[in-house]
């Protein structure tokens, strides 16, 4: 018996530990998820924001005017196309925490100076931005359809906007605009994954709790981003709004947004300061949550 025990030890000693390997690796993609899912919850009562926001990037209208269209057109219509922002805002942190995570960890073993380790959060968060385009491409494409007014009498239901877009090419249907979303979420986890750790440093330095440096650093961070890329997602927003007629490219869609905003900066930042105001608050906690679980 004695024997036998010793010859089976060694077996079960290394299964034990590759099991503890793959648990601990798939915790982030957990971590991921939970804090993203707590903090999309408030998107439920802020989706009329968020829905104000969008009318002002496809038609260029006043605020009070995409209040007022939203409020003709009465409660029911109002929460049409909340689904895929809550389920994308849920799987979107479990895969890119999870994601960038396991780059990071692969990166790392072929690491050899200092200067290049710390760019490896950067680095890892640009490929899991990269992964974060293929997958969600086709929600964001979904959602975008759906809030747009002008879709309601050909495409009343979610079910008739999934049957439209399956018609469609691929590059026209469900990945329209795969291109500047791509660059959009390489860029923006790039940054988030580079800024958040030395951010956060910063903060704790002057005092502040762990949890607090943590939702700074998000907030920080995602003010930042927002800035920087908003205009991204107003191109988005419009290429991906319309299903059918003239398929325009990247290029022609941006000249065509910056010649119906008048080539003003301003008017192309129309409703950015709900946007980076809610991504800020949304950031904020779920970078706050994340870390929480980590440490």
């Amino acid at each position: 018996m004695e024997c036998l025990r010793m010859a089976v030890s060694p077996d079960h000693t290394q299964d034990d530990g590759v099991s503890k390997t793959t648990a601990i690796h798939l915790q982030s993609y957990l971590h991921g998820g939970t804090s993203s899912l707590l903090s999309a919850l408030p998107t439920v009562l802020v989706f009329p924001v968020y829905k104000t926001i969008f009318r002002q990037q496809i038609h260029n209208t006043p605020v009070r005017q995409a209040v007022g269209q939203l409020y003709k057109e009465g409660p029911v219509k109002l929460y049409r196309g909340v689904v895929p922002p809550l389920l994308m805002r849920t799987l979107n942190g479990t895969l890119l925490f999870g994601f960038q995570d396991t780059l990071l960890r692969h990166l790392s073993l072929s690491a050899h100076n200092a200067i290049f380790t710390a760019a490896l959060p950067a680095l890892a968060g640009c490929g899991a931005g990269i992964a974060e385009a293929v997958v969600f491409t086709p929600f964001e494409r979904v959602q975008n359809v759906l809030q747009n007014s002008k879709n309601d009498r050909h495409l009343p239901s979610l079910r008739s906007v999934l049957i439209r877009l399956k018609e469609q090419r691929i590059s026209q249907g469900y990945y329209r605009a795969f291109l500047p979303i791509t660059v959009r979420n390489a860029l923006g986890s790039s940054l988030y994954f580079g800024l958040k750790g030395p951010v956060s440093a910063i903060v704790a330095g002057h005092g502040l709790s762990p949890m607090a440096s943590s939702f700074v650093s998000g907030t920080m961070t995602s003010m930042a981003i927002s800035l920087t890329l908003y205009p991204m997602s107003v191109l988005v927003a419009n290429m991906q709004a319309r299903v059918g007629g003239e398929s325009k490219g990247v290029m022609a869609c941006w000249r065509a947004m910056w010649k119906s905003r008048n080539h003003s900066v301003v008017l192309l930042y129309r409703g950015g300061t709900l946007v980076i105001l809610r991504s800020c608050i949304t950031w904020g906690i779920t970078t706050a949550i994340y870390d929480r679980q980590v440490k």
